[in-house]
């Protein structure tokens, strides 16, 4: 399913009939679409529903309960609630919320029905796998162009694109009225190419290189710094292997401990026979 196309349920109200409604509005203290705006914690789960809800779509579920659509974005059904209620979604007691007429509230909400052209800006690796990338076009968002400044890339295809000299880029972003930009360069070019992005008109960035950058306001930046999350990662695993070695340690002591317990009565019971200990282990041995 393409974000740009209306989904069928899209464009109507939810039956009354159906039932009360799940919960009811929030009240004018809450932030909400139509007052204050959505709060940034809630934009940044949107996209997360929206997934579950292509899934969802995906296998022919025409509705979902609350409960449901929370496990599958991995948050309470409470949140998921009162994340909705600012898109004015409430759900149907009973029946639960209309998959496909959420997708295109969720969508709206996130400005996917329509096409953002990106420029991406840095044709390595990085820049390939982006542009390679099919993800993008189904979430509306369409590669205008690949740029770089390494004479063995410029000129050459990729995903269909031929890759542009960056010098072209404040022309390309005027052409194909770029609005968001992605830069997959070395940290040691990534402010400069911000500061042409901004510049030329772009807006929103998003950052792949190693650097925090500098913009002015009025400018979004999110930045995805993949060895960030690794080290993150790496933090809980040490945590985990060091309560698995503290577990094992631990589970050994008592071993040896029961071990030793056994020893000392042996020798015990063996002092009250009168056996010497040089005796007792011939005896052991013979009968072996």
């Amino acid at each position: 399913m393409h974000d740009n196309a209306m989904p069928s349920g899209a464009g109507k109200d939810l039956p009354a009939s159906l039932g009360d409604p799940e919960q009811m509005p929030p009240t004018s203290g809450e932030q909400t679409a139509g007052a204050n705006g959505i709060p940034e914690a809630t934009v940044a789960r949107l996209p997360v529903y929206l997934r579950a809800l292509y899934g969802l779509a995906e296998r022919g579920v025409s509705t979902v309960a609350s409960e449901e659509l929370a496990a599958a974005a991995g948050v309470n059904s409470a949140k998921l609630r009162k994340d909705l209620s600012h898109l004015g979604s409430y759900g149907i007691r009973g029946v639960g919320y209309d998959v496909d007429y959420l997708v295109y509230q969720v969508s709206r909400t996130l400005g996917l029905t329509q096409d953002w052209p990106v420029v991406i800006v840095g044709a390595g690796n990085l820049g390939h796998a982006l542009a390679n990338y099919g993800g993008f076009v189904s979430r509306g968002f369409r590669i205008a162009a690949l740029l770089d400044t390494d004479p063995a890339i410029v000129g050459s295809r990729v995903a269909k694109l031929t890759v542009r000299h960056v010098d072209e880029l404040e022309a390309i972003v005027a052409r194909h009225r770029v609005a968001i930009g992605v830069i997959a360069t070395p940290a040691g070019s990534a402010q400069g190419v911000c500061d042409r992005l901004v510049s030329a008109g772009v807006t929103s960035i998003l950052n792949f290189a190693p650097l925090v950058l500098g913009v002015p306001e009025g400018v979004d930046v999110r930045k995805v710094d993949l060895s960030i999350e690794l080290q993150i990662l790496a933090f809980h695993a040490q945590r985990r292997s060091a309560g698995s070695r503290a577990l094992i340690a631990s589970a050994e002591n008592g071993s040896a401990a029961d071990n030793n317990g056994a020893a000392d009565n042996n020798g015990a019971a063996d002092a009250e026979l009168g056996v010497s200990p040089l005796e007792a282990a011939h005896l052991e041995a013979a009968q072996a």
